[in-house]
């Protein structure tokens, strides 16, 4: 058996190409899997487990639960565009939250599990907006504000996002050398497996002797794209 990894599929309802190709891939391909886990930032943005009345919202979650119902385990970790995705959602789609970071035992390798933008230590303005956006007193007072509000004021997040990016150099905005080489080497140098970055690749590392691959997941903004691993290692494989 084999176990999946997604990440950065940034579904909505204005990408409804790339929205059948997840439906198809949770039907199809992730069907097949003894595991699924999604590293964060499956939806563009959510603003509170009270989008799920929203029929494009409970369509993805439904998909999901149509996994889970048939016995394959499947993981959730919040990414930065789905950071409020609470236990209502992952309830939904019958998932297990994993936090960032993760390290478990797949198929025999040590690997270490993270969305990915925690690495990104040169990228400073993005780090403060981090760990503004997860603190739990700002985020309590978010989901107090009417939904309507909320959509509106992520709107607003997004678009200063993209400016940020605009004003940013790539490699600011890639994971920094010396982040990557500290976790790997504070959680015993694992397989790393992680998304964020829109950089798909398969890097080696040595660190204090030590080889360590690391895979980046690609996002689904031209086409979708999974890791699949088993006791053989793993393999990058689009849709």
């Amino acid at each position: 058996m084999h176990s999946i990894f997604v990440s950065d599929l940034h579904l909505s309802p204005e990408r409804p190409r790339i929205n059948q190709v997840f439906l198809d891939f949770a039907a199809r391909t992730a069907a097949q899997a003894e595991s699924v886990y999604v590293l964060g930032d499956l939806f563009d943005y959510w603003v509170g487990d009270d989008e799920l009345a929203d029929p494009f919202n409970a369509a993805v979650a439904d998909a999901l639960h149509r996994l889970s119902s048939k016995g394959i385990a499947l993981h959730f970790m919040h990414g930065n565009r789905d950071v409020l995705v609470g236990q209502s959602f992952v309830a939904r789609c019958g998932a297990k939250m994993l936090s960032d970071p993760t390290v478990l035992d797949l198929h025999g390798t040590r690997t270490l599990l993270m969305h990915g933008d925690t690495l990104c230590t040169d990228d400073v303005e993005y780090q403060r907006f981090r760990s503004y956006a997860r603190n739990p007193v700002f985020q309590r007072l978010y989901l107090c504000l009417p939904l309507a509000l909320r959509r509106a004021l992520m709107r607003r997040m997004r678009a200063g996002s993209e400016q940020h990016k605009q004003g940013t150099s790539a490699e600011i905005m890639d994971v920094a050398q010396a982040a990557v080489e500290r976790v790997l080497r504070e959680h015993g140098y694992p397989r790393l497996i992680h998304g964020h970055t829109h950089r798909p690749a398969r890097h080696l590392h040595t660190v204090d002797g030590r080889r360590c691959e690391r895979w980046v997941l690609n996002d689904w903004y031209q086409r979708g794209g999974y890791l699949s691993c088993d006791s053989r290692g793993c393999r990058a494989e689009g849709l």
